[in-house]
């Protein structure tokens, strides 16, 4: 059974594969959702593309630029805004109609942790 708990300042995740069908736990500064692992698994690999391409785009930025980078897939809109410094997150799953939605963001500070330990969730759906 594979249990993952980590939180740092204005984050939080949390995975209990042996929860179903809601075995994955997110939450920022005054918010949490609980996601299945699908959803989970489809937003760690929108970010991950998302901070690749900022990280190609970084060098190409003035100190005083910014830029904001968006994702639309499997019903999660992904938005990553910021700088040559770093970035903040906005998330939002719009599943199929009838089904729950989520909004949330995360600050500068929190971002970089929670999609690090995102980025630990091993395995596809």
């Amino acid at each position: 059974m594979t249990l993952i708990q980590r939180e740092g300042e204005g984050w939080r995740l949390a995975w209990d594969a042996g929860r179903h069908p809601f075995s994955v736990l997110i939450g920022g500064e005054g918010w949490a959702a609980e996601l299945n692992e699908a959803e989970a698994f489809s937003l760690r690999d929108g970010l991950s593309d998302l901070i690749a391409q900022h990280r190609q785009l970084i060098d190409q930025l003035m100190a005083e630029e910014a830029i904001e980078l968006e994702l639309e897939r499997e019903g999660w809109w992904i938005c990553l805004d910021g700088d040559r410094q770093g970035w903040t997150l906005r998330v939002m799953l719009s599943p199929e109609s009838g089904q729950r939605a989520i909004e949330g963001s995360w600050s500068r500070e929190a971002a970089a942790g929670f999609t690090a330990a995102l980025a630990q969730l091993h395995g596809q759906p």
